[in-house]
């Protein structure tokens, strides 16, 4: 391939890993395509409803710092979903364009949750206590009331959190903080109301988004680069493998098909071999 557009999907809940995210992944994706001198934009397909506060922040650098080491253009287009944590990646892009059935917004921060089971464990005659030192040290579990010093803690950590997402929206999309607070409630927004408000730049599908970078971004505006799919792909397990197309076959069945659908699914073959004697 000569020069490419790096279209890279950001799929799924934001965490360490999980069936559609591998934040590993896509960190040495993101390092990858900045040190491969074929590319020259890279556009961020976000389609989530956000995750960690420390996996969002993460990729919002790696992106931020992609943009200053190669001075090249990057995008975010918005698909069906980009809330919370995914607008705040979508923020260390230069420009945001969203799907017409975007759904987007729900800035703002859950620091955690309190379940007092105390009345119910001593309906049951359930006694518990543990053994500890900090008056604070065991605060959010179930067999102990919560506390209002306990309560400030927590709201003090979403708060310093919460600061940091608006600030970055307030910066990123070039509207006063005070404006940003507004619509930072919580709430989702429509793609034409995330427009309205200045959280988007466009509403448009993602072959217009394509055009519009070229246009904006490329002083040639014949210029032909094509675009380049990164995605997340996790190794299937042949536990997932044998209730998937391979259902049906035994250790003693068509091993010949086994061992091709492996090969062709970039199966390990230790865990293959190890877990069919299991």
């Amino acid at each position: 391939m000569s020069k490419y557009i790096a279209k890279l999907f950001i799929n799924g809940v934001i965490q360490e890993k999980n069936e559609d995210y591998c934040q590993k992944w896509l960190l040495e994706k993101i390092e990858e395509i900045a040190d491969d001198k074929k590319n020259v934009a890279l556009v961020l397909f976000i389609n989530s409803p956000g995750g960690s506060v420390y996996e969002s922040d993460e990729v919002f650098l790696a992106v931020k710092k992609y943009r200053e080491d190669t001075k090249r253009p990057v995008y975010a287009y918005f698909a069906n979903l980009a809330a919370s944590g995914g607008y705040y990646i979508g923020c260390s892009a230069q420009k945001i364009i969203a799907n017409r059935n975007t759904i987007t917004g729900s800035i703002g921060v859950i620091a955690g949750k309190f379940i007092d089971a105390t009345a119910l464990l001593a309906k049951h005659g359930v006694k518990s206590e543990t053994i500890h030192a900090g008056r604070n040290k065991i605060m959010g579990s179930i067999d102990v009331p919560v506390t209002d010093e306990q309560r400030a803690i927590m709201q003090s950590i979403a708060d310093e959190c919460y600061e940091q997402f608006t600030n970055i929206v307030s910066e990123s999309r070039n509207i006063d903080i005070a404006k940003v607070k507004e619509l930072a409630d919580g709430r989702i927004y429509s793609a034409l109301q995330a427009k309205e408000n200045g959280l988007v730049d466009g509403v448009m599908s993602f072959d217009e988004a394509i055009e519009n970078l070229k246009e904006s971004e490329f002083k040639d505006k014949e210029y032909k680069a094509e675009v380049k799919d990164f995605k997340y792909k996790p190794k299937k397990s042949l536990k997932q493998l044998l209730k998937g197309s391979m259902e049906g076959l035994t250790p003693f069945g068509d091993v010949k098909a086994v061992l091709d659908y492996a090969l062709k699914n970039n199966v390990r073959y230790p865990a293959f071999l190890y877990e069919q004697q299991a």
